[in-house]
């Protein structure tokens, strides 16, 4: 019989695939029309919130993940979320589009992360003049993910019917 050991990042790969779900309750709580309040001048809306994650999810993770495992030692770019979302209008998009591109790009992150060996978890990059390694690019996406819902559980609570 062979001996089976879990995955070293079971957890928090586990912590990251519900965020989408997360995501979509909180959108299905508040009214439409109130998707694009913001509860300060500098926060983000849920809309808002929607987009941003999904762009991080896809320009920011995905191509860090597939470039720590396919490159030496990469120098990883940061994301910019605050120029994003003015830059890219964020408050005319959709909420539930930006959710569902979201999701599939997080189910893609969480795939390629479920799919890494410990010596993977080990490659190492360049990211904001620091060194980390694939395992701690996931534990900044667990923090990542915390804050924001963080954020949008309490903007939800404020704005729902």
């Amino acid at each position: 019989m062979a001996i089976v050991h879990a995955h070293p990042l079971s957890g928090p790969i586990a912590a990251l695939a519900p965020m989408p779900a997360f995501v979509d309750a909180a959108l299905a709580r508040v009214p439409r029309d109130r998707w694009i309040e913001r509860p300060g001048p500098e926060a983000f809306s849920l809309v808002e919130q929607a987009c941003h994650l999904r762009d991080v999810e896809r320009e920011g993770y995905l191509v860090r993940v597939r470039r720590m495992l396919e490159e030496e030692m990469p120098r990883l770019a940061g994301f910019d979320g605050t120029a994003a979302a003015r830059q890219r209008d964020y408050l005319s998009q959709d909420a539930k589009v930006a959710a569902q591109q979201f999701a599939a790009a997080r189910a893609e992150v969480v795939a390629l992360l479920s799919a890494t060996t410990p010596d993977q978890l080990e490659r190492g990059a360049m990211f904001m003049d620091e060194r980390i390694t694939l395992a701690d690019l996931v534990h900044l996406m667990v923090e990542h993910d915390r804050e924001h819902r963080d954020e949008i559980a309490a903007l939800a609570d404020g704005l729902e019917g």
